[in-house]
């Protein structure tokens, strides 16, 4: 069966196998995210994951493509929970970084390692494939921001 589907897709265009490939690929992840033994919700996992570094809110706004007031609540909740923590920053006093708890870090390392190992059962990609498949999803992303992010991203 899967050697028939390969030779009805192979009939498609490049750009929809892509888009086809694209869609599956992030369709199993979110499916298979929710197996991460974590009671955090799906946008927490993501701030997390995305705080590797100090940061301002709108910076993370714009890394999560969200707005800021979902970063806010979302920051607010993480706070509560002792993951993360405000500080000044330090090159601009009036604003405030989100920084990792001890426990933020911890259970960062965890999404990451789990999501590696998710990704890679998803995609099938040795270490070298995927590389190259960041780069280029890097390439994308850059030239979708670029161009402006679609409306219904903006929550």
């Amino acid at each position: 069966m899967p050697d028939d589907i390969h030779s009805r897709l192979g009939r498609l265009s490049p750009e929809i196998q892509a888009i086809m490939g694209v869609y599956a690929l992030y369709w199993k992840l979110e499916e298979t995210f929710d197996c991460i033994e974590t009671d955090l919700s799906h946008p927490e996992c993501h701030m997390l994951i995305k705080l590797n570094e100090p940061k301002r809110m709108g910076v993370l706004a714009a890394d999560m493509l969200s707005v800021p007031s979902t970063i806010t609540a979302t920051a607010d909740a993480l706070e509560k929970q002792g993951y993360l923590i405000r500080e000044r920053d330090p090159e601009d006093r009036r604003a405030w970084l989100l920084v990792l708890t001890e426990q933020g870090h911890e259970t960062r390392n965890m999404l990451v390692a789990e999501a590696g190992d998710l990704f890679h059962r998803a995609s099938g990609l040795n270490a070298e494939e995927t590389v190259e498949f960041a780069r280029m999803a890097c390439k994308i992303r850059d030239n979708i921001l670029k161009t402006g992010i679609p409306e219904g991203l903006k929550k």
